[in-house]
Parts: structure tokens; C-alpha cells; sequence
């Protein structure tokens, strides 16, 4: 059996070891992720839920259950939910759990057809949405997130981050998806989705000032844009690709695999963006020594966007966790984006390098560690991580199954 086909079987296995009452823990580990995190368990699923297993759809329908249930009163849907103590757990928000679930029902219906199921989370799904709305403090059309706010809870992206955007827009569209279901569709939704893809192609993609900046007046964008653009017009030296946020009078420079990736993945990238994008991951080594650095260059001691917090448990120094470290999880969505830029071939040998990146251990083979060192390769975090295994599911489904897109995530096409 070749190590591809190994992993898949190792990969079904670990989420099934990870599927709880009330739905799929980010790890196996009694200790650790003992949790049902909102984003972990729908990154999860959009894999996990290709393969023909009735308690994986049981799963899923549980998570979504499980999530709605902690909701709270604003629509915030819950960072976690422990499964020894829920009521406490669900207490801690993190932006990107809303649009995570809002995305998360577009896949259930995709793959189940339960139109019953989406209709009885309608009204959940809107308090989500406007929960989410409410994050664009000063009604520029994006969302202004707070630092360390989402899944990088321990780095410094803050202001109109670009992760954080990439969803809203595809929670914009799965929501317009999910209203014309369910006889609701009033194409606001639609609407606000293709705002929010001009704005991060004007705000976040760097170059040519001068249309950039006509573009912000004529069509009445946020004045202070204008600053930012005209300084990041000057990082061509480095590359391009989308900025991993702006903020007042300041943007970051280092290279967000995870949002790219998924600005490929959801159709905010045209195909020359797709193309410098994708060159600039394997120009950097940013794919090496396994598929992908969450980041590149990792901040360092001494720039502007180091935090001293990064110091915590030696987590986050340079090629370490958000800060330079190897997240599988993010490389099922780095292949998936691959195939979308149609690099079949190479989609291939990079599944292959996710598969070794996920066979390595500690202790033993196939512990589907949560991050592995941006330089040496070493595993760190917890082992059995269920997006880990998801995704790569989703990406040996994207590479090896013809009759799967690589866009195939939810009920609206990028």
C-alpha cells in the first residue's frame, strides 16, 4: 500500500477516534483539545464527510447541534465546548467560529441533502450572520478583528485581517445558499459577498497605487485606506500575495498560508493571483521540509509585529506554531488549492509530503501531530488532531477523486 492510500486509512481512523456525544473533539488525547472546537470539528468534516461512514454524517449533525445549543444571545457561536464541563467552555468566543458554522451547514447540506435539518438551524444561521456584521466596527464592509482573535490566538494579525474576511465572504455566500433553500433569498447576501471580494482585492493585494487608490475614491471606500495602500504598494520586493492584514496606518508583510490558500479556494483569487501566490509559497520553501509554514518569514525578535507573548511555553518563536510552524490541517487546504489552480501533478507529490508530515511522531507513526517545526520538521502539540486528519482526507479526495472539485465546499461555487 503506498503511503498516500496509508494515510487515508490512518487519517478515517483518527477521526473516528475523535467523535464524541456531542460531537467531534479537536484531538483523540484524553488530555489536551478534550474539546469541540467550532472551527476544528467544521474544518474536519469538510473531509470527513466525503468518506461513506453513517457516524460520520451522525457526527457532523451533532457538532451543528452541539454549537447552536452554546450560541449566545448576540449569535456569537462558541470558540469550544468541553465535553466533561460545557457550560463553561462556551463562555470564550473567537471570531472565526461563526463563519465557520455558517459554512459548516452550507457542506452538511451539500453532502446530506437534509434540507429539514437546515431549515431548523435558519434562525441560528441569521443570528450568526448578524452576530458577524456587528464585527464591522466602522461599516467599512469588512470585519475588524482584534488580536489573536481567531485561529492564531497567539499571533499579532489584527484590524481587516485576511483570514477572517476570506470566511466572511464565503459565509456570505453559503448564507445566500442556504436563504434561497429555505424560499428566503433577497440577494443582500449576495450582494455584501462580492463587496467584501473587491474591497480585499483593493485593500489586502499590494501594487499600483494609483488605480488602487482611484478605486477607494470613486467608489467611496474607507478614505484611510488610502495611507495603507500607498505604503504597501512598495512590498513587490518580497512578493505577491494577500496582505495578512491591514490595520491603522499599518499592514503586515509576511505571507498567511492559510488565508491565501483558502482566497484561491473560494474564488477571491483570479488566476494571475492564483499563479503569483502559489509560486510564491514554493519560491519561499514555504511547502518544504512539509506542506505548509503557517506563515513566512516568521516574525523575529525586534520587529514590529513581535509580541512578547510569543514567548509563552517557547510556543511561538520563529518557525514555531503560528510563527513559522508546519500545520497540516493547512496543508489539506494548500493542495486542495493545488488542484484549483489546475497543478494536478504537483498536487500529487505535495499530497504525498502531507502524508509523511502526518505519519512522522514522537512516539510513534501516524500521530497526526497538531504542528511540526518550520525548519527541522519535528512534531510538536498534540497528537491525533482531527483537522489534521480531515483535511487530509479532503485533499486526497480533492487529488485523487476526478468527480470532486477542489472548490467543492458548501452550496455557492467560488
Amino acid at each position: 500500500m503506498s503511503i498516500i492510500e496509508e494515510a487515508y486509512r490512518q487519517s478515517i481512523q483518527v477521526v473516528e477516534r475523535c467523535m464524541h456525544a456531542i460531537g467531534v473533539k479537536a484531538s483523540a488525547q484524553a488530555v489536551g483539545y478534550n474539546q469541540v472546537f467550532a472551527r476544528d470539528s467544521m474544518i474536519t468534516f469538510l473531509g470527513a464527510s466525503l468518506v461513506d461512514n453513517p457516524d460520520f454524517q451522525q457526527s457532523f449533525r451533532v457538532t451543528l447541534d452541539t454549537l447552536a445549543d452554546y450560541q449566545s444571545r448576540l449569535g456569537m457561536i462558541p470558540l469550544s465546548v468541553d465535553v466533561d464541563k460545557p457550560g463553561i467552555e462556551a463562555n470564550q468566543g473567537a471570531v472565526d467560529s461563526n463563519p465557520w458554522y455558517v459554512i459548516g451547514h452550507g457542506v452538511y447540506y451539500m453532502r446530506y441533502k437534509d434540507a429539514d435539518f437546515l431549515r431548523k438551524h435558519l434562525d441560528s444561521i441569521r443570528q450568526a450572520m448578524l452576530w458577524l456584521d456587528y464585527q464591522d466596527s466602522n461599516n467599512c464592509g469588512l470585519l475588524e478583528i482584534q488580536e489573536a482573535a481567531d485561529w492564531g490566538d497567539l499571533y499579532a494579525n489584527r484590524g481587516n485581517v485576511l483570514y477572517d474576511n476570506v470566511l466572511y465572504y464565503k459565509a456570505l455566500l453559503e448564507f445566500a445558499g442556504i436563504q434561497r433553500l429555505c424560499g428566503e433569498d433577497d440577494g443582500e447576501s449576495l450582494r455584501k459577498a462580492d463587496d467584501v471580494k473587491r474591497k480585499l482585492n483593493v485593500l489586502l493585494w499590494p501594487g499600483d497605487a494609483e488605480e488602487r487608490s482611484r478605486i477607494v475614491r470613486e467608489n467611496g471606500y474607507c478614505q484611510e485606506w488610502l495611507r495603507v495602500i500607498r505604503m504597501s504598494s512598495e512590498t513587490y520586493w518580497f512578493g505577491k500575495f494577500y496582505l495578512p492584514y491591514v490595520s491603522f496606518r499599518d499592514f503586515g508583510y509576511h505571507c498567511d498560508a492559510l488565508g491565501n490558500s483558502l482566497a484561491i479556494l473560494f474564488g477571491i483569487a483570479d488566476e494571475a493571483r492564483m499563479a503569483s501566490i502559489i509560486d510564491h509559497f514554493i519560491e519561499t520553501g514555504m511547502n518544504r521540509p512539509y506542506p505548509i509554514m503557517a506563515n513566512y518569514p516568521p516574525t523575529m525578535p525586534g520587529d514590529k509585529d513581535w509580541r512578547e507573548y510569543y514567548r509563552n511555553a517557547h510556543l511561538n518563536l520563529p518557525y514555531q506554531y503560528h510563527n513559522g510552524g508546519v500545520w497540516p490541517f493547512i496543508g489539506g487546504f494548500y493542495v486542495a488549492a493545488l488542484m484549483k489552480a489546475g497543478k494536478k501533478a504537483f498536487a500529487l507529490e505535495e499530497l504525498e509530503n502531507l502524508a509523511k508530515a502526518n505519519q512522522i511522531g514522537k512516539r510513534q507513526e501516524w500521530e497526526f501531530n497538531e504542528w511540526l517545526n518550520g525548519r527541522s520538521g519535528m512534531p510538536s502539540g498534540m497528537a491525533n488532531q482531527a483537522w489534521s486528519a480531515g483535511m487530509y482526507i479532503f485533499a486526497y479526495h480533492c487529488v485523487m477523486n476526478d468527480a470532486l472539485s477542489a472548490d467543492a465546499i458548501g452550496i455557492v461555487q467560488g
